[in-house]
C-alpha cells in the first residue's frame, strides 16, 4: 500500500517518517526548490520560518509534555531538534539550518520514502495526508477550498522576528541571564529605562508598515502578533508581554529594569540572535531605525528583517475528525497549522497522529486511541470539537487536557501530575505497538 503526503514541513516530514516506519511506501510531494514562497529561504525540508524555538521543555508546561510524548513515540522532528539544540534556558531551541538539513537527510535517505519535487494543484485520491501548512500555494489552496466548499477556510497572519549578529550587540549595555535564573543564562537582555522605553514606544507605534493586503489588527492571531500592533494596544502592553522585566536584574543597577528586550541564540555557532517576540511587518528601513533605539542594539547589524505573511487554516471542527481526517472521507487527512493547531510542536503532533491513524486504516488495524488525558489526543479532540463556535488556532495548553480527578492547589504540582498521568498512557500505547 502507498500513501501520498503533500508538503515537507514539520507535519509532513513527521507523517512521512511514521508511515514509512510502519512499512508503508510514501510519496512525499514538495514544491521547493522549484517554487518558493516569500517566507522560504532554504530548499531544505522542515524550514523554520519564524522563531527557532520549540518553546518550553519542562513537564510543568503543556508544550513540554507534548514534546515528551513525541520523544517517547520516536518522533523524527523531536530527535532532530535534540541533535541540533542550542542553549535557550528552559526552552528547546535549535540551529535552524542544521535542524532542517538533518530532517531533510533522514527523510530523503529512508528507503520507503520517495520525494517528488513538484507542486500539487489538486486534491489527490486517498490515502493522502495534506500537510502544506499556512503557506499553501494559491492553486492548492483553491483546490482545498473547492473540495470543502468556500466556508471551509479562514485566514490569519503570521510574522517572523528580525535577526542580528552577536558581535554587533553592545554587551556593555546588555547581559546574559534567563528569567528567574532558571537553567543556564542563555538570553541576552537589553534594558531600557522609562525615558528610553517611551521614546521607543512612540517611534514603534507611529512607524511605517509594509503593505500587507487585507491586514487588520483583528485578523492577527494573538500568539504571533506583530510587536507594533501589540504596542498600539497601550503604553504598558509590551511591558507585560515580550518586554516584561520580571525575573531579571540589570547588573549595572542591581535592580529590575523598566523594560527588557531579550535576544535568543539562533544558530549553533552563536553568531546570530533573534529578537524574542519581535514579529513585525514594519518596512525594513523602519525596523532598522526603530529597533536600533534599543540601547544595546544601537549599532545592531540586521542579517534578516522581520517579515509578515498570510496563514490559512481550516474550519476544522466542521470538517475533520480527531485523527485530522475528512469526516466524509477518512482516507483524506490533513496535518499541521492548516488544521488549526498552532506551533511547531503542535504541527508535529498532528502529523504524527494523522500518520499513525492512516497507517492503521490502510493496514486494516484498529485505530489508535489517544485520550484527552494526553496532549496529542487533546489537540486532536480540540480541532474536531463541533461545539466550538468561534474556532481559532490553538497552542497546546492544560485547559484542553482532561483535568485531574483529585484537586491539587499548587499549579506547578498539578501540571506535573497531569503530565505524569499522560506519560503513563503514552508508555502503554507505545508498549501496545501503536
Amino acid at each position: 500500500m502507498q500513501v501520498k503526503v503533500i508538503g515537507a514541513g514539520l507535519a509532513g516530514c513527521e507523517a512521512a517518517w511514521q508511515l514509512a516506519n510502519r512499512d508503508i511506501d510514501v510519496l512525499l510531494y514538495e514544491m521547493k526548490p522549484k517554487k518558493m514562497t516569500p517566507a522560504h529561504h532554504s530548499p531544505d525540508f522542515a524550514e523554520l520560518v519564524c522563531s527557532n524555538s520549540l518553546r518550553g521543555d519542562r513537564l510543568e508546561n503543556a508544550v513540554g509534555l507534548l514534546k515528551e510524548e513525541l520523544r517517547r513515540l520516536d518522533s523524527l522532528i523531536l530527535s532532530c531538534a535534540e541533535a541540533t539544540r542550542v542553549e535557550a534556558g528552559g526552552c528547546l531551541a535549535v540551529d535552524r539550518g542544521g535542524f532542517a538539513k538533518m530532517v531533510t537527510e533522514k527523510v530523503r535517505s529512508h528507503p520507503r520514502i520517495t520525494v517528488i519535487e513538484e507542486e500539487v494543484t489538486q486534491i489527490p485520491e486517498g490515502p493522502v495526508i495534506i500537510a502544506t501548512g499556512p503557506l499553501t500555494s494559491d492553486a492548492l489552496s483553491k483546490a482545498i477550498a473547492e473540495y470543502f466548499g468556500e466556508t471551509g477556510y479562514l485566514h490569519f497572519f503570521d510574522a517572523a522576528a528580525p535577526l542580528v549578529t552577536a558581535e554587533s550587540i553592545d554587551m556593555d549595555l546588555a547581559w546574559w541571564q534567563s528569567r528567574y535564573d532558571r537553567g543556564t543564562p542563555d538570553y541576552v537582555n537589553c534594558a531600557m529605562n522609562r525615558e528610553e522605553y517611551e521614546a521607543f514606544w512612540n517611534a514603534l507605534t507611529t512607524a511605517e508598515e509594509a503593505e500587507v493586503h487585507g491586514f487588520e489588527d483583528k485578523n492577527v492571531f494573538e500568539g504571533c502578533m506583530p510587536v507594533e500592533v501589540m504596542a498600539r494596544r497601550g503604553f504598558d502592553t509590551l511591558r507585560y508581554g515580550p518586554l516584561k522585566p520580571v525575573g531579571l536584574t540589570d547588573p549595572r543597577t542591581g535592580k529590575e529594569p523598566y523594560a527588557v528586550v531579550q535576544l535568543r541564540q539562533d544558530n549553533a555557532a552563536g553568531s546570530v540572535f533573534n529578537l524574542v517576540g519581535f514579529q513585525t511587518h514594519l518596512k525594513f528601513g523602519e525596523q532598522k531605525r526603530v529597533f536600533s533605539m534599543i540601547p544595546a542594539l544601537k549599532n545592531a547589524e540586521f542579517v534578516r528583517y522581520g517579515v509578515m505573511h498570510q496563514n490559512t487554516f481550516l474550519q476544522s471542527p466542521k470538517l475533520l475528525d480527531k485523527y485530522y481526517a475528512d469526516r466524509r472521507n477518512p482516507m483524506v487527512a490533513f496535518a499541521g497549522q492548516m488544521t488549526g493547531v498552532e506551533g511547531y510542536v503542535e504541527s508535529t503532533a498532528s502529523g504524527y497522529l494523522a500518520a499513525v491513524a492512516m497507517a492503521a486504516k490502510v493496514q486494516g488495524r484498529p485505530l489508535p486511541e489517544f485520550p484527552k488525558t494526553t496532549a496529542i489526543g487533546a489537540l486532536g479532540l480540540y480541532i474536531s470539537d463541533e461545539s466550538v463556535e468561534n474556532f481559532q488556532p490553538m497552542n497546546i495548553n492544560f485547559s484542553i487536557i482532561a483535568p485531574l480527578e483529585q484537586r491539587i492547589r499548587k499549579k506547578a504540582e498539578k501540571n506535573l501530575a497531569i503530565s505524569q498521568r499522560a506519560l503513563t498512557v503514552i508508555d502503554a500505547l507505545k508498549e501496545s505497538g501503536v
